[in-house]
């Protein structure tokens, strides 16, 4: 029995897992990703990435490598058997904006996102380890001690912290005993298969929903001749049986499934954990929320919770206080709670066969996924309206002092908290640096153009930034690393901003604060 120690022990290497530990990775935090199946999983599975997420892998730096594979939205063309019902759009497709660069869903199958971010993990020096299994593990004060398996071998491993990001039958979860609160429609399942078909167009999903059996849709995946198939009900797992059904449903209409690569059966289940956190061990993805398929939430979901407990892993293995991390329960919590409200709400209109029920919520891009009045949300402003506390950080397009075009992503961007100083205070050389030093976040002036400041300041030329964060007196902003705001502060007493930053793990104690990071 070969013994090791490891920070982080992550247990599941689907789109949380990698996500997580592409954060961890690029932080300097050592963390082994740990995978019962014997190699990568195959299939689309979930298809649609999010714009909030599109936000997240661009500053993972994978986005590009994502979107070479994606495509957007397409509306839903109806039928009932041969006749066309109508077409309806599935979501309104927005043009890009000064605050929000990446407006739409992205269609992409998810073994694509996994691929870009195993491949960004192998680039920081981290693989995955398929074909491992967590049998048993003991968490005491000081850490978590796993025992891990493979075809040969049994491992025991030292951890700081352990991540459960194993699914929705978590054996994390259980072995902590942590309510799993929803239902479970054990008569109601759904089928997934990528498939090539012959008849239809791609410019369209199509879908049957009034069909006696159920509903059967096909979507053509981008980058390639597929389309997923979405049936109800449990179709068996041989290609025959789904192309019978696909012809009963549809009859036929001239359009033939030929290549079945991959198809899969899930039993519909809505339901969330009691809690997310259980001492140094934590739940994240599917671990702690499933969601029906219906939104396309469940892989967006999972990546944010990622997003927010990475980085308040790394500032308290750097030494910031262990209570940074009940946070990520205090704020995740309630999301999960709202989300799980909305996609049950699609859901069974989707049952009631109404197509509309396939379109997304307005807020299903997460875009509005916000804090505000949590544990880490400091808001001094006179007045309620407008851009607060905990809310996304939107980006702009500005300038640096030699007149090179930079966003406000690109200042974010990387493991750092940014702190933006706008107004004349501290658009004089040296007083932002002096005053709100330090080494514990990476201090930015934004100034209009025109005002005398340092040469590291951010020139806001056409006026973004301050209508973005809706500047109207000297303002400070903390921008955490997950993009999200975590204080704005007006005529900013230093002793606030200074209280703020040691919250959010930076100071001292808190490493990882003081520069910013390069891009990943």
């Amino acid at each position: 029995m070969d013994d090791s120690d490891v920070p982080v022990l992550i247990v599941g290497a689907g789109p949380t897992g990698l996500a997580l530990a592409c954060d961890l990775a690029r932080r300097g935090v050592g963390c082994r990703i740990v995978d019962r199946a014997p190699v990568f999983p195959s299939g689309s599975r979930g298809k649609s990435v999010q714009p909030r997420t599109l936000e997240v892998l661009d500053d993972l730096g994978v986005l590009d490598e994502v979107r070479a594979y994606g495509g957007p939205v397409l509306p839903y063309r109806a039928y009932d058997r041969d006749r066309v019902l109508g077409v309806w759009p599935s979501a309104r497709q927005r043009a890009a904006t000064a605050q929000v660069p990446y407006p739409n869903v992205l269609m992409v199958a998810q073994e694509r996102v996994e691929d870009a971010l195993r491949k960004r993990l192998a680039r920081h020096g981290v693989r995955v380890r398929f074909g491992t299994e967590l049998l048993t593990f003991a968490a005491d004060d000081e850490g978590v001690t796993a025992t891990l398996a493979d075809r040969s071998t049994v491992e025991q491993v030292r951890a700081r912290y352990l991540v459960a990001a194993d699914g929705g039958r978590s054996v994390v979860r259980k072995q902590l005993e942590i309510p799993f609160e929803g239902v479970t429609y054990d008569s109601q399942h759904i089928t997934v298969a990528d498939v090539e078909a012959d008849g239809l167009d791609r410019a369209h999903c199509h879908v049957w929903p009034r069909a006696a059996e159920g509903t059967i849709a096909l979507y053509p995946l981008p980058a390639g001749r597929s389309f997923q198939l979405t049936a109800d009900g449990d179709l068996g797992d041989r290609a025959d049986s789904l192309r019978d059904a696909f012809a009963q449903r549809t009859d036929s209409m001239g359009i033939r499934l030929r290549e079945v690569s991959w198809m899969s059966t899930y039993r519909v289940v809505i339901r969330a954990a009691q809690r997310f956190r259980a001492g140094r061990v934590f739940l994240a993805g599917d671990a702690a929320h499933v969601y029906p398929p219906a939104g396309g939430q469940g892989m967006n979901a999972g990546i944010q919770d990622a997003y927010n407990l990475g980085w308040k892993l790394a500032r308290v293995l750097a030494g910031a206080p262990s209570s940074l991390l009940d946070t990520y329960e205090a704020e995740r919590v309630p999301i999960a709670a709202r989300t799980l409200e909305t996609v049950s709400e699609l859901y069974h209109r989707s049952l009631l066969g109404d197509p509309k029920g396939r379109t997304d919520p307005p807020d299903s891009g997460q875009l509005a996924v916000s804090y505000r009045g949590g544990p880490l949300a400091l808001d001094h402003r006179g007045r309620a309206s407008g851009l607060r506390a905990g809310d996304r950080a939107p980006d702009a397009p500005c300038h640096d002092r030699r007149g090179k075009a930079v966003r406000l992503f690109d200042v974010f961007r990387g493991p750092q908290t940014t702190v933006l100083a706008f107004g004349s205070r501290y658009a004089q050389s040296g007083t932002a640096a002096d005053e709100l030093h330090a080494d514990s976040a990476a201090v930015r002036v934004v100034v209009r153009p025109g005002d005398s400041a340092p040469g590291t300041a951010i020139v806001d030329t056409h006026g973004h930034a301050h209508r973005a964060y809706d500047i109207t007196a000297d303002t400070v902003v903390a921008v955490r690393p997950d993009g999200h705001i975590g204080m704005i502060c007006e005529h900013a007493a230093l002793a606030d901003v200074y209280r703020h930053l040691e919250a959010l793990g930076c100071g001292d104690a808190g490493s990882g604060c003081a520069e910013p990071g390069p891009r990943p």
